[in-house]
């Protein structure tokens, strides 16, 4: 479990993170989201216990990480988004160097290792110096020195960056995995990977939570409603597909696309609550257009992040 409470945390003059409150709990994967400069980074060195706060308190596992870091050390597994090598070892003295940090020993030290390197794909790599591995093998090392111990929590920054599509795939089934047990706050700039692992989502700004909850539920705050996609056949003007922002519940008219055969594709944006169906058929029928069919989609994750943040600096 994960317990933030008003952290603050100054460099300097600079203030990246500004009273920053937050839950989250055993079993849960929860995507930490923000353009650059929001103060993610700042939130995971916290946690983790390579920065302290400059006020707040954060608890990681149950134990304070000023006042016991040294607990909270051993509870948790780091990834930055450069993996801690060593490119002078090999993949397997690279592990057990870990594990000796790690205090494990015996039959307990050799069942992590054998887990970890079948676990993360290492096994073709084990003999090998790292300094010889492609970037997406580097990243699956330092994934196996975050899991190493077993923690009970996770923190994640970009853990699948630099992998194939096959290697992202087993990655994030691995991550699955351990959200069952175990804490994991996962930090990364691809929204579908926040969509495929997450239950919920934190939402930085400028050192600030903006919002938090699942994309649903933060739609719901911003009094967001969904997005109804008509498919017409028929001879229509740009102009004319417009006009259905005229239409009650229609707040707005999105994307308009021109596919062959004479179909269009227009999103409209719906208000919450309301179903234009009805309304949106007749206008059809008025401009002389089929209707091939109709569907709902939610709003979208990456809808809600570009209406909530804006640019930024590193923190």
């Amino acid at each position: 479990m994960i317990e933030a409470d008003s952290l603050v945390k100054r460099y300097g003059p600079f203030e990246a993170v500004k009273g920053v409150s937050f839950r989250v709990e055993k079993g849960q994967v929860i995507g930490l989201l923000g353009p650059n400069g929001a103060g993610k980074t700042s939130i995971m060195r916290i946690l983790t216990c390579y920065h302290f706060p400059t006020t707040g308190t954060a608890r990681v596992n149950e134990h304070d990480v000023i006042t016991h870091p040294h607990l909270v050390r051993q509870a948790v597994g780091y990834l930055p988004e450069n993996a801690p090598l060593y490119d002078d070892m090999k993949v397997r003295e690279y592990l057990s160097f870990i594990a000796d940090v790690r205090g494990l020993s015996g039959a307990r030290r050799a069942q992590r290792i054998g887990l970890v390197v079948d676990s993360c794909g290492l096994a073709e790599v084990f003999s090998r110096e790292i300094r010889h591995l492609s970037k997406g093998y580097r990243q699956r090392v330092g994934l196996a020195q975050a899991i190493l111990h077993d923690p009970a929590v996770l923190v994640m920054d970009e853990p699948t960056s630099g992998l194939d599509p096959n290697q992202i795939v087993e990655i994030r089934a691995l991550i699955r995995d351990l959200g069952r047990e175990k804490t994991v706050i996962l930090s990364t700039h691809i929204l579908q990977e926040v969509e495929a692992l997450c239950r919920r989502v934190l939402i930085m700004n400028a050192g600030r939570l903006i919002a938090q909850g699942t994309p649903e539920e933060i739609a719901r705050g911003m009094q967001e409603g969904m997005v109804l996609s008509v498919s017409l056949k028929g001879s229509l003007e740009d102009s004319e597909a417009r006009s259905l922002e005229s239409l009650e519940g229609v707040r707005a008219v999105g994307a308009v696309r021109r596919l062959p055969e004479g179909r269009v594709e227009v999103d409209l944006d719906v208000a919450p609550g309301m179903d234009p169906s009805e309304a949106v058929y007749d206008w059809a029928v008025a401009h002389g257009c089929k209707i091939l069919g109709m569907r709902t989609e939610k709003t979208r994750l990456e809808d809600l992040f570009a209406r909530l943040t804006g640019g930024g600096r590193d923190a």
